[in-house]
């Protein structure tokens, strides 16, 4: 991670919206080097990997990385990059965890992104992330925006 990676997670630690996860020990949960080339933008932590630290470290992430063909090792490495669309575990809601904070990405991204030169893919997992990055060219379900693409 480069030192403009670092200032860039530290304001989001000093956020005042942040300070109760900063109180408890818990940082920016993303992964995130300039030399990745595969960024992975999904919801957000769910409470294990908020108590682990580990971006996917869950049951979720042990099916992503099956769906992907990819080792622990490989999704771990340098060549990888995580970014939710917020970086804290948002709390439990009636039928699940509730969604990332709205306002959270549109905040932190742009400026993590213009750290990450050398993505060539970007993989949306789940509506949340579908929805801010596709903006419009989003459908109404996955088939349909797979199907749309180009």
């Amino acid at each position: 991670m480069n030192e403009r990676m670092k200032e860039i997670l530290v304001e989001v630690e000093k956020d005042p919206r942040n300070r109760d996860y900063t109180e408890r020990g818990i940082y920016p949960i993303v992964q995130i080097s300039e030399n990745a080339k595969i960024l992975i933008v999904g919801q957000a932590p769910g409470r294990i990997v908020e108590e682990t630290k580990i971006p996917f470290n869950d049951k979720s992430g042990d099916t992503l990385r099956s769906w992907l063909g990819m080792t622990r090792e490989v999704f771990y490495s340098e060549k990888m990059a995580i970014m939710p669309m917020d970086f804290y575990y948002p709390g439990k809601g009636k039928s699940g965890d509730l969604p990332p904070r709205k306002d959270f990405a549109p905040k932190w991204h742009p400026r993590l992104l213009k750290e990450l030169p050398n993505i060539e893919l970007i993989i949306l997992i789940g509506q949340y992330a579908q929805k801010y990055y596709l903006g419009d060219k989003e459908k109404k379900n996955l088939t349909e925006t797979v199907k749309a693409y180009k």
